[in-house]
């Protein structure tokens, strides 16, 4: 019995070193992330029957031992063949090691102990693609990082063409990043993000459509220089800042200074136009007042003329006589102010139009020159005369 007792326990060890080993040499703790074997925990139930078996077997009977063999070995093959699918998982698996198909959503079957699946997560994923020493194409050094997305969209050509898909999708985005930096000058790795995240998006297209996977975007995250271009930059951004300080300093000055040379222009063409305006005034007071002068003078001969008139006139009309003689001035003054005497011109037009015109004078000259008071003269000279025509026609 001793030795019967020493081969189960033989029996037993090997059986759990093959259900807990895979065909790569891998132990399925180390690749429970990527594949499936149908066992899982079920291994430990697996081992723990068997070790009962073996105490049935020891202190009980063998036949209680054969069937609890019998029901770990059910227990196994069931889990092995059943295999339950998430939603957001495809399930390559393959039988003997060649490839058989692909395990969709669902309770799936599949042959048992000598199948395998492998699980493959088709929702997006993260991968940070860790910071990178590059040379941009001026010989600046800088240090960059970023972020890819990607999904798995055929777990097929995933599982049948790359070992590592993710392990490969991060190697192919970091040297695209140092690649793509190193065709950009500094200036444009730091203020073209858009466009490196573009070209690298575009350089990871080609090959990773091949494995299954899409990428769905990438985007850097840092692009940082090194600390002697940075202080070179910060030297440089200062002195860019006092060179727009002083261009809008001299930019202000000038415009203040267009400014104070249009109101000097304005101003001066003002002092000229009142410069022009008082001369033109100045000289207009002058000629009126020469014109007022020389009327003035015209008006007085006049006056003179008319009060000698009327003094012979009065004596005229004292005389007993009843022919008298005026004087050619008298009359052509007569003339001159008979529109003002009498309303109507001097000088009886008829047909030559030779008689003398009156002069239309205004309110005021009318006054200054006292030709109101010639009217009352000449109104009492017309009267006087008439009396003496009527007394000679009555006295034959």
């Amino acid at each position: 019995m001793d030795s019967t007792g020493r081969r189960l326990f033989r029996e037993l060890g090997r059986a759990s070193t093959s259900v807990g080993t895979r065909s790569d040499g891998r132990s399925q703790s180390e690749a429970a992330a990527g594949d499936t074997t149908g066992f899982g925990t079920l291994h430990w139930l697996f081992v723990a029957l068997l070790v009962v078996a073996v105490a049935l077997a020891v202190f009980v009977s063998v036949w209680y031992a054969v069937g609890v063999l019998l029901l770990a070995l059910a227990i196994v093959t069931v889990a092995s063949s059943v295999q339950i699918v998430q939603a957001y998982e495809r399930r390559p698996y393959t039988v003997f090691g060649a490839f058989r198909g692909m395990l969709g959503p669902g309770l799936r079957f599949v042959p048992p102990f000598v199948s395998k699946s492998y699980v493959y997560d088709v929702r997006t994923r993260t991968l940070d693609v860790p910071t990178q020493e590059a040379i941009t194409e001026d010989n600046s050094p800088v240090r960059a990082n970023a972020v890819v997305y990607i999904r798995v969209v055929n777990a097929e050509r995933a599982f049948l063409e790359v070992e590592d898909y993710e392990t490969a999708v991060l190697n192919l985005a970091q040297t695209t990043l140092r690649a793509v930096i190193g065709d950009m000058e500094l200036d444009e790795t730091l203020s073209r993000r858009t466009e490196i995240n573009r070209r690298i998006h575009e350089e990871l297209d080609e090959p990773t459509d091949a494995w299954g996977i899409r990428v769905e975007g990438v985007e850097v995250r840092e692009v940082m220089p090194s600390d002697v271009v940075k202080s070179a930059m910060e030297r440089q951004a200062s002195a860019e800042r006092t060179r727009r300080a002083m261009i809008l300093e001299a930019q202000g000055e000038r415009q203040s200074a267009i400014e104070r040379a249009r109101g000097e222009k304005q101003a001066a063409i003002v002092r000229a136009q009142g410069s022009k305006q008082a001369q033109v005034l100045e000289a207009q007071g002058d000629a009126v007042a020469t014109v007022l002068r020389a009327r003035a003078a015209e008006a007085m001969g006049e006056r003179a003329v008319i009060e000698r008139g009327m003094e012979s006139l009065e004596r005229i009309g004292q005389s007993p006589s009843t022919t008298f003689v005026l004087p050619q001035e008298l009359t052509s003054l007569l003339g001159r102010y008979g529109k003002h005497l009498s309303g109507s011109d001097v000088g009886g037009g008829g047909a030559g139009g030779g008689g003398l015109r009156s002069r239309d004078f205004d309110a005021e000259t009318v006054e200054w020159l006292g030709l109101d008071e010639i009217d009352d003269l000449v109104s009492e000279v017309v009267d006087d005369e008439r009396s003496e025509v009527e007394i000679e026609v009555e006295e034959p």
